[in-house]
């Protein structure tokens, strides 16, 4: 909310405005692994993994339920892997196993400042996170936890995007916020074509037809038969994260009949 505002809705008594409210309830926050390795690294960045925690933890304070699915290629892709001689389903296990490790640093972030947080792994891994188990995820959400889902849906050949779609239908997610290093969807890669055009929003069959490398096509034919919307976004610029949950305009939404907050038809594409 803009200073101006703020000082608009302070009552002559000089008591504080009330905290504009957030505009979903229940969000799914995909990360790719690369979001938690440095600029230009692998591995894990221990500043950046502060940094995405702080910006969790604002949001969870607006009593917002946060779950999030995390990738692994800051640390090992399967098809990466494939393409050196590795079995596609081996190599496939061996990024889900990637993406625990990303959960357990995530974790660690977080629950040093404080925000109560459990992982939970698609492969069984007692010692170090519980098995994911819906009724559970759903609880500890309710509880004010949040979740971490690893591992991603347990099963090669799926791609942590389609973890996060599926998670997001399981677990009822008002929306999902796919996290990444630009600030929204582009008609080409921005960095290599300084011509492209940043879209406002786009429906689902957009993405699709068009051939935008926004989430692989199973997820998004997860969410939009699903009728999720996806929030594209920049989780670089600090504080996004919370700015996207209040409902101010950045990044790409991609939607289908219908925006969440009950917008046209955005059935013929936009932009």
């Amino acid at each position: 909310m803009a200073e101006a505002d703020t000082a608009a809705l302070t009552s002559s008594l000089g008591q504080p405005a009330v905290p504009a409210a957030p505009r979903y309830r229940r969000i799914l926050l995909k990360l790719s692994g690369e979001a938690l390795s440095g600029e230009g690294r692998s591995g894990i960045h221990p500043e950046r993994v502060n940094a995405i925690a702080r910006q969790v933890s604002r949001v969870r304070d607006l009593r917002v339920e946060v779950a999030v699915v995390i990738g692994g290629g800051n640390i090992f892709r399967g098809y990466a892997g494939e393409q050196e001689g590795i079995d596609r389903a081996t190599g496939d296990y061996m990024g889900m196993l990637a993406t625990v490790i990303n959960a357990l640093a995530l974790q660690d972030g977080l629950e040093r400042i404080g925000v109560p947080t459990r992982v939970q792994s698609a492969i069984a891994m007692a010692q170090v996170a519980e098995p994911y188990i819906r009724r559970r995820a759903v609880r500890h959400l309710e509880k004010g936890r949040v979740i971490i889902l690893a591992a991603g849906t347990g099963n090669p050949y799926f791609t942590t995007d389609t973890t996060a779609a599926l998670r997001g239908v399981e677990l009822d997610a008002d929306v999902i916020l796919k996290a990444t290093k630009v600030d929204g969807i582009y008609s080409d890669d921005p960095i290599k074509n300084p011509a492209a055009e940043r879209y406002q929003s786009l429906a689902y069959l957009d993405v699709l037809n068009r051939g935008l490398h926004v989430m692989d096509s199973t997820a998004i034919t997860m969410c939009m038969d699903n009728n999720i919307p996806i929030i594209v976004f920049d989780l670089l610029q600090e504080g996004n994260i919370e700015k996207v949950v209040l409902g101010e305009d950045i990044g790409t939404l991609v939607y289908g009949k219908q925006s969440p907050g009950g917008g046209a038809d955005a059935a013929g594409g936009a932009g």
